[in-house]
């Protein structure tokens, strides 16, 4: 089956059979096996604040959450956080966090021009959510290599409801490919099983992927939260979020994935199920323990508790039960050279 090829009714189809699994979970392995081998990119993740600006019905850090405590780390935190997963084998550190204000262009490109300071041969990622183009040419600017921003869901309507009324679709798809145009490896992604989400809607975000062509695509279940409007929705599944991890592998064959820490939460094996299913990407938590619990974009998140090394040890174990192996590495997308920034 050649996924790249299929319209818009054929991929609606392949989303709604389950009788396709075991066969495109093998396919998307041999082919991500083509161009990664058995290797498995850890990326460190920090979550620099749970404040956000925005009101996005499905997070549990929104800003109406009254019930939740707000934290922000410091330039010296992050670059400690930096510090100790150097030391623990880490190459990449992704910097996520809420929309927030107080992070101003400014102190961002201080914190980026820092880490590369420090660690020349790492990569710094950005998950900070909607900006200008000035913004994210001073982040390129200061050293940053990569930016995540899942659009979420290519339908309009859909977004809509998922989304306050000052959010707009359409500037979160400009976003993506400003970022592209100055020269960013990619990511976007979307969640599965969110609440009025259909067949015809993945589809539209799989063909929004199509022309976007991202260098990394991040899905995952969509999970409840009990303090947002959509606490009582029930949750995606992990039969789904699977189908489509592969369905993203053979279509975006050179594509980072990650197995997510939301497929861990939905079950005690999604990590495992997910690199099977195509993903070649981990996160291992960087962030203090002690703010861990209150970056809760949805209820009952795994691994709060553990301390970095703990964490990675455990992951690493996990990956090689797989039947992977943890790499030492950037992990850029395949095709990238890092000396000279272009593919």
């Amino acid at each position: 089956m050649d996924i790249n090829s299929l319209s818009h009714k054929e991929l609606t189809e392949v989303i709604t059979s389950g009788a396709y699994d075991r066969e495109l979970a093998a396919e998307a392995d041999r082919v991500r096996r083509k161009y990664y081998g058995t290797d498995v990119y850890l990326r460190g993740l920090i979550e620099i604040c749970n404040v956000c600006k925005n009101n996005c019905l499905y997070c549990g850090i929104r800003r109406d959450n009254a019930g939740l405590d707000r934290y922000r780390l410091t330039p010296e935190n992050i670059l400690a956080c930096c510090e100790q997963g150097y030391g623990l084998g880490l190459r990449t550190f992704v910097l996520q966090g809420g929309e927030d204000p107080y992070y101003t262009d400014e102190m961002i490109c201080g914190i980026v021009s820092e880490i590369k300071s420090h660690w020349p041969d790492c990569a710094v990622t950005l998950s900070l959510g909607e900006k200008e183009r000035e913004s994210y040419a001073a982040y390129r600017d200061a050293g940053a290599d990569r930016y995540l921003l899942r659009h979420e869901t290519a339908n309009d309507e859909h977004y809509a409801r998922l989304h306050p009324a000052e959010m707009s679709p359409i500037h979160r798809k400009n976003c993506l490919f400003t970022l592209k145009e100055l020269g960013y490896q990619v990511g976007s992604g979307f969640m599965v099983g969110s609440p009025w989400q259909t067949a015809e809607n993945l589809a539209e975000d799989l063909e929004f992927l199509r022309e976007l062509k991202p260098d990394m695509i991040g899905i995952g279940p969509f999970v409840p939260h009990k303090d947002t409007p959509f606490r009582d929705f029930a949750g995606g599944t992990l039969e789904l979020t699977l189908r489509m991890v592969s369905i993203l592998r053979l279509m975006f064959p050179t594509a980072l994935i990650p197995s997510t820490t939301a497929l861990g939460t939905i079950h005690p094996q999604g990590r495992e199920m997910g690199l099977k299913a195509g993903a070649n990407v981990v996160m291992p938590n960087l962030s203090p323990v002690g703010v861990r619990k209150l970056y809760e974009l949805y209820d009952n998140k795994i691994c709060t508790g553990e301390e970095a090394a703990e964490c990675l040890v455990c992951l690493r174990r996990r990956i090689k039960s797989a039947g992977y192996e943890a790499v030492v590495s950037r992990g850029d997308v395949y095709g990238y050279s890092s000396s000279s920034g272009n593919f």
